[in-house]
């Protein structure tokens, strides 16, 4: 069979999320990030291992409809176009979103420092602040006309990053999707490499 004509492996309701998961490493987070919001909070260190996706979400009430839209955006972001891994990259709207803030807090031609910590459940947290300038131990990164700031010891674990700005119904804010995350909390906030 010719390589164009291979099948490709694609999620659907009869997989376990530690096997979607699994499968899908370069996207875990993502993936992580859309089936918690489509309110399945057992993913991470303790993704459901013998609940299958469809199993799940009918246990929290949700029809076959919901199934389906879920699957659907699982599969979306799988065809999604790999972030570039060498470098780190703010979408337009974060950017946009970034701006008015700096604007807001008179802190127009600032950047943005991208760092991580450790922090929560599965290690680390990542943690976006003003950046007045560049320091010295700091790698510069430009995207969308700001500049992201960050100290050359996290560079390894950053690279690859999209940041991008989220409005819906789970809340609103910065979002981070980074492809060397491996495991993520319930709750979002920390993540394993």
């Amino acid at each position: 069979m010719a390589k164009s004509e291979e099948t490709k492996t694609v999620i659907h309701q009869q997989m376990t999320i530690k096997e979607i998961l699994s499968l899908f490493p370069h996207k875990a987070q993502r993936l992580s990030q859309e089936i918690t919001n489509a309110g399945l909070n057992c993913v991470g260190c303790h993704a459901a291992v013998w609940e299958t996706l469809e199993a799940g979400m009918l246990s929290h009430g949700m029809n076959n409809e919901a199934i389906e839209r879920l699957v659907q955006r699982l599969n979306a972001l799988l065809e999604e176009e790999a972030s570039d891994p060498d470098t780190i990259t703010m979408t337009a709207r974060a950017a946009e979103k970034y701006k008015s803030i700096l604007k807001e807090e008179g802190k127009e031609g600032w950047g943005l420092r991208f760092s991580e910590k450790f922090s929560g459940c599965n290690g680390f947290e990542f943690v976006l602040d003003y950046s007045e300038k560049a320091l010295p131990t700091d790698r510069i990164f430009t995207s969308n006309e700001l500049e992201i700031h960050v100290d050359e010891c996290v560079v390894d674990h950053l690279l690859g990053s999209v940041i991008d700005y989220v409005d819906g119904l789970h809340g609103s804010g910065f979002k981070v999707s980074n492809p060397h995350v491996r495991s993520s909390c319930g709750c979002g906030s920390s993540h394993g490499y």
